[in-house]
């Protein structure tokens, strides 16, 4: 443990970090900004079509805050995830040339898009002010919550980044999840429009869902269905987050158990 996180590694994950975000806007007129546009423009898209013309979220207090950070969280886990899954094919020159933790590679993409979540959610909070929403003592559970997508999006990004040195299908089948997922998981609609009980169960066991209902809940309304509320008990939450737990190791495992042969299928 004290090798990992020694000086040396410290320093080279935080150069790694430092360069994987310069080059992501590289060459680009508006740079940086573009991390705040991106769910910005989304949300403005999202918002006039669900919103303004199918009128989705009418009983909801604070929809366009409601919507909006779900967007935000939803575009987290994705940037971990694609940014992740291409992270060791792009390194593969500095790979091959030193000896480096191959971890680090996959870690400091999940970095980079952590500060970006830190600047999206700046701006869902200036939101919350304007739009008058009241700071709710459950705010305090938002961390956690983060945290669990953190966890979850790391091992989906070290189990991608590992099957994508070997099958380069893996990139288009991602990105086709990702899609059908953003439209699965409760982001644009309510989940209360679900009559259904089973299915909202079905949904709330996926980590995501449960993560943006939870994180609505402690963040923008108490008017919002949970795992626990669909349930009848807050044990339930126990099952999404194990399963982030258990999608990380066998995401580091299957990483560990790959990584030496990273540099000759490069």
């Amino acid at each position: 443990m004290k090798h990992i996180f020694s000086k040396q590694n410290k320093a080279l994950l935080s150069e790694l970090v430092r360069t994987d975000f310069k080059l992501r806007y590289q060459g680009s007129v508006l740079g940086y900004t573009w991390s705040l546009l991106k769910p910005l423009l989304l949300f403005l898209t999202l918002y006039i079509i669900f919103v303004k013309f199918l009128k989705l979220g009418a009983g909801i207090p604070h929809f366009p805050i409601y919507l909006l950070l779900g967007i935000v969280l939803w575009t987290f886990f994705a940037e971990i995830t694609s940014q992740g899954l291409s992270s060791i094919v792009g390194r593969g020159d500095l790979i091959r040339k030193i000896r480096i933790p191959r971890w680090m590679i996959v870690l400091s993409a999940s970095i980079s898009a952590l500060i970006n979540l830190g600047l999206n959610l700046l701006i869902v909070f200036i939101f919350m002010i304007a739009n008058n929403v009241d700071l709710l003592i459950t705010s305090v559970w938002l961390p956690l919550l983060l945290v669990q997508i953190y966890v979850l999006g790391l091992g989906v990004a070290l189990i991608l980044a590992t099957a994508y040195v070997k099958y380069r299908d893996v990139s288009h089948i991602w990105e086709v999840v990702l899609q059908a997922g953003f439209y699965v998981t409760p982001i644009l609609f309510p989940l209360t429009l679900i009559t259904n009980v089973t299915y909202q169960k079905l949904l709330l066991l996926n980590p995501m869902a449960q993560t943006i209902q939870d994180a609505r809940y402690a963040l923008v309304t108490h008017e919002t269905l949970t795992i626990s509320s669909v349930f009848g008990s807050g044990y339930y939450r126990l099952i999404p987050v194990i399963m982030s737990v258990l999608i990380l190791i066998v995401g580091v495992l299957y990483f560990k158990k790959q990584s030496k042969y990273f540099a000759e299928n490069l």
